[in-house]
């Protein structure tokens, strides 16, 4: 992936992937047709909808807890490969991520209206 020339910000410095938190691999990502990851890390939502399992942490099942990398990079699906990282997405949620989690439900439940 190529450097962007422009960088954001946050409290804690630059938002690279040396300073990654991983923020992302919390989100729910919806596997779409042409999505193919391999089948251990697939669960079924609640709607029957394929998804990319999440363990009791909170984190992607495909997400190497020591390195914090992601294991299947090469298969990721087409949510992860547009995720931008210093994007306002990132950028929301490494925010939410460093809140106490009374403050995270609120805005968890603010998402859901």
């Amino acid at each position: 992936m190529a450097a962007s020339p422009l960088v954001a910000q946050t409290g804690d410095g630059p938002v690279t992937c040396a300073t990654c938190k991983a923020c992302c691999c919390r989100l729910e990502v919806i596997l779409m047709d042409d999505d193919d990851p391999p089948a251990e890390f697939v669960a079924t939502d609640q709607w029957g909808g394929q998804v990319m399992q999440r363990l009791d942490d909170g984190l992607c099942a495909a997400v190497d807890r020591v390195t914090m990398l992601c294991r299947i990079y090469e298969r990721r699906p087409g949510v992860c490969r547009e995720f931008q990282m210093g994007g306002s997405a990132c950028l929301t949620e490494r925010l939410a991520l460093s809140k106490p989690s009374t403050q995270r439900k609120g805005a968890e439940d603010a998402k859901e209206d």
